[in-house]
């Protein structure tokens, strides 16, 4: 995985709560790194604000390969990229790095498939263009 593919990076706060009894991120909380860094990637892509209801989103699938601990007191990072649309879902790709010896070392990446889903009539929607449009943009 080459960090130079990613253009969207965000800090990752690491809480002491986050820490399991080894002294190191339980693994669960990589989902949530991930989570937050989404989130920032849609606000930092997308002009318009976001209808959660209208045009939400269900997390489908998360696969995650482990590589390196990371410790409470590590600087780290969580890349996000949207690899590929589908019709009514997309997949996104996360790496987590943190700094080791001044240089970034790889933990985590991991794939997660989201689906687009209107609350209000309970079904599956169709991506819309324009947040298409904007991926591709901000990717180019």
């Amino acid at each position: 995985m080459n960090l130079h593919d990613f253009k969207h990076k965000q800090k990752i706060q690491i809480r002491y709560k986050d820490i399991d009894k080894q002294g190191h991120v339980n693994n669960a909380n990589h989902i949530t790194y991930f989570e937050t860094a989404r989130v920032e990637y849609f606000k930092d892509v997308f002009t318009q604000q976001i209808d959660w209801i209208k045009t939400g989103m269900i997390l489908a699938r998360t696969e995650i390969n482990y590589m390196e601990p990371i410790f409470l007191e590590d600087t780290a990072f969580c890349y996000t990229k949207i690899t590929s649309f589908g019709t009514k879902s997309f997949e996104i790709t996360n790496v987590i790095t943190k700094l080791k010896n001044d240089k970034e070392v790889l933990c985590a990446e991991g794939k997660s498939v989201i689906v687009c889903f209107n609350y209000e009539i309970n079904s599956t929607v169709e991506i819309p263009q324009h947040w298409k449009d904007a991926v591709n943009k901000f990717e180019a």
